[in-house]
């Protein structure tokens, strides 16, 4: 009986784990350029049946453990909004940044601004990287970013948006703010192939499935709620085997 019990609330935290990662993605619907969660399970250790089982060689699972997958970079649909200092990426890839604290960093966010040193930068404030700055007078109107990245003011060029990719985009690091850091399991850096391209005037939208998103909350709720209903019930039953000892 107690083994049970174990076994439920390891699946009961699993569940827990998807209904957060779910809720995540459904709140960054209209975040641009965030790329949803992806959620597997796996069963955890199996030991000797023993008593009451019918043999002595039967197993029993201790239940089962989320598995977070990284993240699904699937291109998400282009938004045009005019602006020129938005840019959405056309293929894999992402623009290098500086992150506030030093770090080197990736995002697929192009919500770009001149900030009040006239720098290009993020809309989470990451430096595009390496520098682009602006002379004073300079207005967004004035600019102008091509497919490869260059970065035009007033017919004058002032830079390039570097594009990188890695070798295992889900084992990359989230730091919050739609950024990522490389890791040991994701690999270095390196540039995009040739047909990643820059959209001036757009953004690329998140690529959360909204029906797919309910649909998997949904599954989450029930599963959870049957687990917890199989403990309830394994609690009653110790209670009346207790009374009977009485």
């Amino acid at each position: 009986m107690l083994e049970g019990l174990r076994t439920a609330a390891a699946g009961m935290k699993a569940q827990q784990f998807k209904l957060d990662a779910v809720s995540n993605d459904l709140a960054n619907a209209n975040t641009t350029g965030y790329k949803r969660l992806r959620v597997g399970f796996s069963d955890l250790l199996y030991e000797q049946g023993g008593r009451p089982t019918i043999s002595n060689e039967a197993q029993v699972g201790t239940g089962s453990r989320a598995v977070s997958g990284g993240r699904t970079f699937e291109q998400g649909n282009l938004q045009q909004t005019g602006k020129p200092t938005d840019v959405a990426i056309q293929g894999p890839g992402f623009i290098r940044v500086k992150l506030a604290d030093g770090r080197d960093a990736l995002t697929r966010d192009g919500n770009l601004h001149i900030d009040s040193d006239r720098k290009l930068v993020t809309s989470f404030g990451g430096t595009v990287s390496p520098e682009i700055k602006f002379a004073e007078g300079v207005a967004e109107s004035d600019i102008s970013i091509g497919r490869d990245g260059t970065v035009m003011a007033k017919g004058q060029a002032v830079g390039r948006i570097q594009l990188a990719n890695v070798r295992s985009p889900q084992n990359l690091e989230s730091v919050g703010d739609n950024a990522f850091i490389t890791t040991a399991r994701s690999g270095n850096a390196v540039a995009t192939p040739a047909t990643t391209v820059l959209e001036q005037g757009a953004l690329e939208g998140s690529n959360t499935d909204m029906a797919q998103a309910m649909t998997d909350m949904i599954e989450a709720q029930r599963t959870y709620q049957l687990t917890s209903k199989a403990i309830q019930t394994a609690d009653q039953m110790m209670e009346i085997a207790n009374g009977v000892k009485r």
